[in-house]
């Protein structure tokens, strides 16, 4: 069959798609960035496209062409820089089934959520209701699956931030450390699409392994996945959790996709639990799904580098932003490393500019669309300052504390925060 598939590059999406690819079927994946995904799965036709502009049935006509079933992997967690909620888990989604009635009536597989309870008002989960109830009065095939939480060989989100968290030196500290969580493995939910696909199963299926652990279970058996030993659970009140999810939000509108956002703190606090009895089908237990992927020293890594690299991020920003702000204050006293080499005017000019330029490059960081080029545009320049100054006064490289050997440390820490720069 030809199988279209919507957030193909992620978490859930890119093992959806290797299942289907080897269950022999085409496959057209559809992501906003796809370049590395044609290097990594060579075997899917990769096209670019950003869901929350394809808002119109017309938008789909050429991608539904000859597909006979669609996947729909994508999602977004809540409104930011870069993620129209409305647009992209609703609005694009009547379009598509809109457009789906007018071709060849595909499949849809709607990889949904649980979308009732206390959290079912919130927009990630009424935008996803509003899709469900949609694609069911269609008239279409579909197969609406809802997953609990999604655990895997890779990580993503909710499942990168429990690495993280049983990564945590000496303590795990844990708000709603007693929420009940049901799990599943990935490869679950790509069986369950390729039994969908083979006709075997459709309709509203709630998928969860026959078992409820709490946070605090989970997060300790992600600590013994890594092999680290065994720590205390030290749990945190709700009201320490206020002003880390602001900061979340916030990082949220500047295009950063923290798991740390109010909607997941207010999914978790209520917990992860399935909103019917189950089909039945066959799904992984959390400890049988981590063991069938043994940890190695890269999975210890990226536990450890999670919570550090927004860390990172900002102290770059306030180092940058510091850096160019201290010197306006004084700029007359900046400006005379200049004056050996020039007269008093172009100091002052050239200094207002490398003053001006760091402002630039801090704040530029803190976007997430910017950040890739303000990290290399901080590496040009903390070269060029080196170079320049190596030139024009030698001497500075001699005061141990001086602002040339300040930037060794910078540089090397612009250096991690670019390899760890990617979300998936």
């Amino acid at each position: 069959m030809n199988i279209l598939i919507l957030g193909a590059t992620g978490f859930i999406g890119s093992v959806i798609a290797a299942r289907l690819v080897a269950d022999g079927h085409a496959v057209t994946g559809l992501g906003r960035n796809p370049v590395r995904a044609r290097l990594k799965q060579p075997a899917i036709d990769w096209r670019q496209a950003d869901l929350s502009r394809m808002t119109e049935a017309d938008d789909w006509d050429d991608l539904l062409k000859d597909q006979h079933v669609v996947v729909n992997c994508a999602g977004t967690l809540q409104d930011g820089l870069s993620d129209n909620l409305s647009a992209t888990q609703a609005e694009a989604m009547l379009a598509l089934y809109s457009a789906a009635k007018g071709s060849s009536r595909p499949l849809i597989v709607q990889i949904s959520a649980r979308t009732t309870g206390a959290a079912g008002d919130l927009p990630f989960l009424a935008t996803k209701r509003r899709a469900d109830e949609a694609l069911a009065a269609s008239g279409l095939p579909y197969l609406i699956l809802r997953p609990a939480l999604v655990l895997g060989r890779n990580a993503h989100g909710g499942s990168a931030l429990l690495r993280a968290l049983a990564a945590f030196p000496l303590v795990l500290p844990l708000v709603h450390a007693e929420s009940p969580v049901e799990t599943l493995s990935v490869d679950d939910v790509a069986e369950a699409v390729s039994r969908a696909v083979s006709g075997d199963i459709s309709g509203d299926i709630d998928l969860a392994a026959d078992e409820v652990l709490t946070l605090a279970d989970l997060v300790r058996l992600h600590r013994q996945w890594l092999g680290l030993p065994a720590a205390r659970v030290f749990p945190l009140p709700r009201l320490l959790a206020g002003p880390v999810t602001w900061l979340a939000d916030l990082s949220g509108r500047l295009g950063w996709r923290s798991p740390l956002r109010s909607t997941a703190m207010t999914v978790i606090s209520e917990g992860v639990r399935s909103s019917k009895a189950k089909s039945g089908f066959a799904t992984t237990p959390a400890a049988a799904t981590l063991s069938a992927n043994p940890s190695g020293v890269q999975d210890l890594w990226f536990a450890r580098l999670y919570l550090l690299k927004p860390l990172v991020i900002s102290g770059l920003s306030v180092f940058w932003l510091l850096s160019g702000l201290i010197p306006l204050l004084t700029l007359e006293k900046t400006s005379a490393h200049f004056l050996p080499f020039m007269p008093q005017a172009a100091a002052a000019a050239l200094t207002l500019a490398t003053c001006l330029i760091d402002i630039a490059l801090g704040a530029a960081v803190l976007l997430r669309p910017l950040a890739k080029s303000a990290l290399l545009g901080m590496l040009a320049v903390s070269f060029a300052y080196l170079a320049g100054a190596s030139l024009l006064e030698p001497a500075l490289w001699l005061d141990p504390l001086g602002p040339l050997v300040k930037v060794l440390p910078s540089i090397l820490l612009t250096l991690t925060a670019l390899a760890t720069l990617d979300e998936r």
